[in-house]
């Protein structure tokens, strides 16, 4: 006769619930897993499997009832950290797309903007070309994996239940927050040598209006520095794949919440 305690039966449902919610929350914010594309029940089927594969390898958990207050609180604290690491990631895209959009501007594409269904506004499209660069990069380098696999470490640098008001838990969340300046900075350090370019070729057609003032600079100047914008594109499109894998490496350091 197997006899099951109700301790025993609050650390199952426990040892299942709370890292799944971890698990939710990083997939919810994530780059490419909380895709709007990705049906919703794909996204709950993979938590599940991934909970269900994290679950024995836990440590001790907190004995409380799943419907009493404290674990309701330890629930919200598995969220928060899932959303905190999907975030960080989330910023690294924002980034790349960011260094896009700067580089659109600069080539006069600003007009030239599209739906973005992910972020529910409208993005460029060089932004557009980046985020679709940076996606491919991430999968093809099982980025993704990296990120899985800094997920599951969470567990055990950030136990379920310790206490995350401690000051080494509290230098965690501050790191996550300075992190966004240094992606941005990276970002930015992207799109300069196009910015770069693209400011030299309006300063020359500043200087030949002034040179010759019968020239029609809105004629010339849009075609020309477009034309320059996309050969730009093209001479450092095989040297883009390195700082944008480092600034997603990056991402996944400041993910892991260390």
């Amino acid at each position: 006769m197997i006899h099951i305690t109700t301790d025993q039966l609050f650390i199952w449902i426990n040892s299942f619930i709370w890292p799944l919610t971890r698990i939710l929350g990083l997939i919810a914010f994530a780059p490419v897993f909380g895709n709007v594309a990705i049906p919703p029940t794909i996204k709950i089927s993979f938590g599940v499997v991934l909970a269900l594969i994290v679950a024995p390898t836990l440590g001790n958990l907190p004995t409380v009832d799943p419907i009493s207050l404290p674990a309701i609180l330890i629930l919200g604290e598995q969220f928060l950290i899932g959303v905190a690491m999907g975030f960080t990631m989330q910023l690294v895209f924002a980034a790349v797309e960011m260094a896009g959009s700067l580089i659109g501007m600069a080539m006069g594409l600003g007009f030239a903007t599209f739906f973005d269904p992910q972020s529910k506004g409208t993005s460029s499209a060089i932004s557009q070309f980046m985020s679709l660069l940076a996606t491919m990069l991430f999968l093809s380098m099982n980025l993704h994996l990296a990120l899985l696999s800094t997920l599951v470490d969470s567990f055990t640098r950030l136990p379920i239940g310790a206490d995350l008001s401690n000051t080494q838990h509290a230098t965690m969340w501050w790191h996550i927050v300075t992190s966004a300046s240094v992606i941005f900075t990276s970002g930015v350090h992207m799109a300069l040598p196009i910015i770069a370019a693209l400011l030299s070729t309006n300063v020359a057609l500043g200087i030949l209006t002034k040179a010759a003032p019968q020239l029609n600079l809105f004629g010339i100047g849009f075609p020309i520095t477009m034309g320059v914008g996309f050969l730009m594109i093209m001479i450092l499109l095989p040297y883009l794949s390195a700082p944008i894998a480092h600034l997603i490496e990056l991402g996944i350091q400041h993910a892991a919440l260390r």
